[in-house]
């Protein structure tokens, strides 16, 4: 690892408050989570560009879409599960389907909201978010793509939608370089492709440095979902003839379905995905949770050796 320790909702916020004072354009909704999305900051410096609305998410993404005609960029950053599934309807008709320059930030992703139950997991906002055509759908896998991250989709024009996690990951890239739909090559090897995105991603290098005498692992970081980076992966998968995702995500509809769908026409590749069962996670401590679904880096590690065993059909 290298660099330091960061928690990526403070991260998130501190990028987003710097992005304001650039542009006068960006504007932050809350749905009352301002604070606990990082954007007090932003609250502070910028109070004439922040709006609170109280806990009605369908209604800031289409106040969001509204303020994006008159030429604002808003960014609308809550609960994951809350800005995708409870406001589906309107992240789909309101700013996808109208294209609109809106950028919404689901915070606490996948299971990292561990104590809160299922009802606060987001285990299926990338497989909804792809769904809505013309999303770009991004998962910073560390601080320093955070930073980059937010620069980029406010510079896209466009609907984006981006995960952040609750734990504080570390920062594994020299840099905050961060281009919408190229992916990242940590590792490089010949025996077997591994992909991941977001913030699972320095779980996984240190599971392939934990195998690294034993498995040759040609690792890609993706700190985007939707679009996936095509070139990198096929020409990966075609020289390691192997393939393993892994995502804090359900099994169905995420990364690992995205990676299939694209590797389907690909002869002599097989692919195995480590992710989350289709089934309600309880609740618990993070790292209780992770490692019962294998996605510490035990289990990350364990299931690498496996798929390294695997002999790759011929034809």
């Amino acid at each position: 690892m290298i660099g330091e320790v960061q928690d990526p909702r403070v991260t998130f916020g501190k990028a987003v408050a710097e992005a304001g004072d650039a542009d006068p354009r960006v504007v932050v909704l809350s749905a009352d989570s301002g604070g606990s999305s990082g954007l007090g900051g932003f609250a502070k410096t910028h109070p004439e560009r922040y709006l609170e609305f109280g806990i009605q998410e369908h209604g800031v993404t289409g106040v969001a879409s509204g303020l994006s005609t008159f030429g604002f960029i808003p960014v609308f950053c809550a609960i994951a599960p809350f800005v995708t599934c409870r406001n589906f309807e309107a992240f789909r008709n309101d700013v996808g389907y109208m294209g609109q320059n809106v950028k919404i930030v689901g915070r606490n992703g996948g299971f990292t909201y561990s104590d809160l139950g299922a009802t606060h997991h987001s285990l299926e906002d990338y497989a909804l978010t792809r769904m809505i055509p013309g999303v770009v759908v991004l998962a910073p896998q560390d601080p320093a793509e955070i930073r980059g991250a937010v620069a980029a989709m406010l510079k896209h024009e466009g609907p984006v939608y981006m995960r952040i996690g609750n734990d504080p990951i570390p920062q594994i890239f020299p840099g905050d370089t961060f281009v919408i739909g190229q992916a990242k090559r940590l590792r490089e090897g010949s025996g077997l492709t591994v992909i991941s995105t977001g913030y699972v991603t320095p779980r996984v290098l240190d599971a392939v440095d934990l195998v690294s005498e034993e498995v040759d692992v040609d690792l890609l970081g993706l700190g985007t979902v939707v679009p996936l980076d095509e070139e990198a992966i096929i020409t990966s998968a075609m020289r390691t003839g192997r393939v393993l995702t892994v995502e804090e995500h359900y099994i169905r509809g995420g990364l690992g379905s995205a990676v299939c769908e694209l590797l389907s026409g690909v002869p002599g590749v097989i692919v195995d995905r480590l992710a989350v069962p289709h089934a309600y996670v309880p609740s618990g401590r993070y790292a209780e949770i992770t490692a019962r679904y294998g996605l510490d880096v035990d289990g990350i590690a364990a299931r690498i050796r496996s798929m390294a065993q695997l002999k790759v059909p011929v034809g």
